[in-house]
């Protein structure tokens, strides 16, 4: 008798039990497709696949969800997660997937759910997919001159709230080619470890290894990889040498400038890359105190900071509002966020979160960088960042904080940061459609007295 483990198998399947669990719980996508990836027994090319369809799948759902509903008769929303979802991975594939024949892609969901659900519900599947390929090209959206909002929330698969307010806010050129950038495949940078290798080294071993890459405009210890590949396997990551890093998050530690005889907080630590990035700038000199709540957490950052051969950092299992410990030199709080600057990597956000988020999360901010406040020197340096593009988790606090706290001014002269970076308030702040990397927002503060 076949168990339900059974029932999931390839990477369509599996593909379709994430996405099921997707649908139903607020589950992160990477660690629901981390656990297929190390548990199951995918081959590379597949494992490549899975990662391929379920990320599209989350990132075009709208746009997949339209279309559907379009030729299936009857509540779509209402369909059982299995059809809905074996449908949603063979429509990727048929509008995204150049290499996976139109008929494969129909064949393999029309079995799968031959298997879960029975033949009634695999020939309405057929149906269903089989009369979209007949009429790819005669797909209607909702009109772009009376529906604006919809239109593009439907054509470019993001919600309609959002789509909203960055229209308002950049117009509707801009919105269109952050959304487009959203939707592309993430890139995969690399942060050599400087206190292991140099810039040369690192460059002579991807040539070695045969992986395009190009260096960064913007940060000099970054290099962007051409193709995607399983880099954590190399015997090279193993031993230290690089880290896995969006150049965005690198911002925020070249902004604090920390040197090998400071002491350095980072508040919210995990998952320890700018930590680590941090240590790795002071060349294992000086102090970094990582801080997080969850003792899980700091023993990941722990096995990574081995890893790196990192000695300077110590951990701190504490909450950050009630953290003691003496002042130092430099504090970063890198607060809890929207995350939608890092869409492109995590496209479940646009789906998970709303506005009334936005206005929980900022009281959150709010106290973290109080908290922040209270453990900086006097003529310390405080920076606050976040992945997220939206003012009122970015600037907002910072202005707000500034007009509570007059011993605190805003620096806005940074010789160290390239000045495309440098907003109109002296703030870090990058786009996707513009940088060529995730959105973010970096403010360095010096406290007076």
């Amino acid at each position: 008798m076949e168990t339900l483990k059974d029932l999931y198998i390839g990477p369509r399947g599996i593909a379709v039990k994430i996405l099921n669990r997707v649908d139903r719980t607020d589950a992160y996508l990477d660690k629901l497709i981390d656990v297929e990836l190390k548990f199951g027994d995918l081959s590379s090319q597949d494992k490549a696949l899975l990662n391929e369809i379920v990320h599209g799948v989350v990132r075009w759902e709208r746009r997949l969800d339209w279309i559907l509903r379009g030729f299936y008769r009857g509540e779509f929303s209402k369909c059982i997660p299995n059809l809905k979802n074996a449908m949603r991975v063979a429509l990727y594939q048929i509008l995204f997937l150049d290499k996976i024949p139109h008929h494969a892609a129909v064949n393999e969901a029309v079995e799968f759910v031959k298997k879960l659900q029975g033949e009634k519900s695999a020939d309405l599947v057929n149906a269903v997919l089989r009369n979209i390929i007949r009429t790819l090209g005669e797909i209607r959206y909702p009109d772009q001159t009376e529906e604006q909002i919809n239109f593009y929330g439907t054509f470019y698969s993001h919600p309609n709230w959002l789509v909203k307010r960055w229209i308002q806010r950049y117009g509707v050129e801009f919105t269109e080619k952050l959304m487009l950038e959203n939707n592309e495949r993430p890139k995969l940078t690399l942060r050599y470890n400087q206190s292991l290798t140099n810039k040369d080294e690192f460059i002579g071993r991807l040539e070695e290894a045969e992986l395009k890459f190009r260096t960064s405009k913007y940060l000099d210890h970054f290099l962007t990889l051409l193709n995607l590949t399983n880099i954590k396997d190399w015997d090279y990551f193993k031993n230290g040498y690089f880290s896995v890093q969006d150049e965005s998050a690198g911002l925020p530690c070249i902004l604090l400038d920390p040197q090998p005889t400071d002491s350095v907080i980072d508040l919210c630590a995990a998952p320890g890359g700018k930590s680590s990035y941090i240590a790795e700038i002071m060349m294992n000199n000086g102090k970094v105190y990582a801080v997080d709540k969850y003792a899980s957490r700091i023993e990941l950052m722990k096995k990574n900071i081995e890893r790196l051969k990192l000695r300077n950092i110590e951990f701190i299992e504490a909450d950050s509002e009630t953290l003691q410990i003496n002042p130092a030199d430099k504090v970063l709080v890198d607060v809890p966020c929207s995350g939608f600057g890092v869409l492109t990597k995590k496209p479940e956000i646009k789906w998970k979160k709303d506005s009334e988020d936005l206005k929980r999360l900022t009281k959150i901010q709010k106290r973290l960088l109080v908290s922040a406040a209270r453990l900086v020197k006097v003529g310390g340096i405080i920076v606050y960042s976040t992945c997220t593009i939206e003012p009122e988790e970015n600037f907002e606090i910072v202005k707000d904080f500034l007009i509570h706290n007059s011993h605190f001014e805003l620096v806005t002269n940074h010789t160290n940061i390239h000045p495309d970076l440098i907003d109109e308030n002296g703030c870090i702040s990058t786009f996707p459609n513009v940088h060529s990397m995730d959105g973010s927002f970096a403010a360095k503060m010096i406290r007076k007295s």
